[in-house]
């Protein structure tokens, strides 16, 4: 987060101070003179590892039973608690454990912006955010749905899913924060 207050601090001190006739090739070159270029390459390519580290990390679940406030592999999950077990284990972040926690302690973003990684929460059960998924790329999620089921992958334009979304967030993993979001 700091870096990036401090690149946009610096692109509009670039601004201010420039000619009115600034071409976008002098703020590229000013930002490679300052290293800065290849430090915002270097943020994208963690962020893009870690969101494919979530991704591989909640697939390893595949296959396991829900259970209604359960959190391990052994005994079985719900949807909340695989959210916040696989945050907890490749990113080392301690979420909120119920879904509209989740959602509260997150960073709202349209649907339109979804990257892996990213939460998607549905209405299920006649209340906002009774439902978490960590979306996993081309309109698919994946969850632990409901009592008799597995964790599993599914596609978030079905009628059932879409008319049920509720929104997307996006857990902020800062390597400078600190570890943990706890509720």
């Amino acid at each position: 987060m700091r870096f990036c207050l401090l690149f946009f601090a610096l692109l509009l001190s670039t601004v201010v101070h420039a000619t009115p006739n600034t071409s976008g090739d002098e703020v590229t070159r000013l930002l490679s003179e300052r290293g800065l270029l290849d430090r915002i390459g270097e943020v994208g390519t963690r962020v893009e590892t870690k969101a494919s580290e979530l991704v591989v990390t909640a697939m390893g679940f595949l296959g396991v039973p829900y259970k209604r406030g359960g959190n391990s592999l052994e005994t079985g999950i719900d949807c909340s608690g695989f959210v916040r077990a696989i945050y907890e284990q490749t990113a080392g972040l301690i979420l909120p454990r119920k879904a509209e926690q989740q959602a509260a302690a997150t960073q709202k973003i349209d649907r339109t912006e979804l990257q892996p990684g990213d939460l998607v929460f549905f209405n299920t059960m006649r209340r906002a955010f009774s439902h978490v998924g960590i979306y996993v790329g081309n309109g698919k999620f994946i969850h632990a749905p409901k009592p008799g089921a597995e964790v599993r992958v599914e596609d978030m334009g079905i009628a059932y899913w879409n008319r049920r979304f509720d929104g997307a967030r996006r857990v902020s993993v800062d390597p400078n924060a600190a570890a943990s979001t706890q509720p």
